[in-house]
């Protein structure tokens, strides 16, 4: 059984396989594997130039029907006439029937959000996209979102770990019944050698990444953590025979400090 998170009546599998800086048959070959191991949720995005082998793994898996596949639309194409046609090939690039889930991948000033956001919701009403949500959006743009959007927004994909606080933009999300979805939740392989979660994880017989990923879900928050290692792929889904306990995840917690982020832009908002 698929663990999930809903947000607005749409299903989340908590647990999906990040494909960032995954490449040609590696790609294709990782997201096939992620599929017949139990992954469905699979996430790409226009940035990252593997659409074509995303979609092509999917295909493989012959489990389409089972599979929600993420794609997120550039910043520089969020203009209503580049996000539709940029759109429309992604769709070409994934050969699937529909996107799942479609995102502004990051938030860009110099387009009104009210313009962006009415291009996405055409794209659902057309069939391009089953739901459309955003990711790296501030409390601030969520509100704005939240009012401009003629369709439901069911996520917010932003960087979520231990060692970064995020209770201010996952309480907005709450707030809007909008799920919370975790991109370098491992913070890019940093929780590997941290005292703290490689402590909990010896008595729980779990690695730190395990420990990590766990704290998050544990939250209802969804994880899409990238490997380009099979066994990782293994090890990143067998979160969901322990329990951490209340005084664990405060400990956890509290790993959070000043300088956490590892995803920052010149272009980055604004952070909360």
């Amino acid at each position: 059984m698929v663990q999930v998170v809903e947000a607005k009546g749409f299903k989340i599998p908590i647990v999906g396989l990040g494909t960032w800086a995954l490449r040609g048959r590696d790609c294709a070959r990782l997201t096939e594997q992620a599929i017949r191991l139990g992954y469905r949720h699979i996430d790409t995005a226009q940035m990252y130039d593997n659409e074509r082998e995303v979609g092509e793994g999917v295909r493989a898996s012959h489990l389409r029907s089972e599979v929600m596949v993420t794609t997120k639309v550039q910043p520089t194409l969020l203009a209503p006439h580049d996000l539709e046609r940029s759109v429309k090939e992604s769709l070409a690039r994934l050969q699937l029937d529909v996107i799942d889930l479609l995102l502004i991948h990051w938030p860009n000033p110099r387009v009104p959000l009210a313009e962006t956001l009415g291009a996405m919701a055409k794209m659902k009403r057309e069939g391009y996209t089953r739901q459309i949500g955003v990711s790296n959006f501030t409390v601030a743009l969520l509100e704005e979102a939240n009012k401009v959007s003629t369709e439901p927004l069911v996520c917010n994909q932003i960087e979520c770990h231990p060692f970064l606080n995020q209770d201010k933009v996952i309480a907005g999300c709450r707030k809007y019944g909008i799920a919370v979805v975790a991109y370098s939740p491992i913070a890019r392989g940093n929780a590997v050698g941290d005292k703290l979660l490689e402590k909990i994880g010896k008595a729980h017989g779990k690695s730190a990444a395990q420990v990590c990923l766990r704290w998050l879900t544990q939250q209802g928050i969804v994880v899409i953590p990238r490997t380009s290692k099979l066994e990782r792929l293994e090890e990143n889904f067998a979160l969901f025979d322990f329990e951490l306990s209340d005084s664990e995840m405060r400990e956890i917690a509290g790993l959070a400090r000043r300088g956490g982020r590892i995803v920052d832009w010149t272009w980055s908002p604004k952070w909360d």
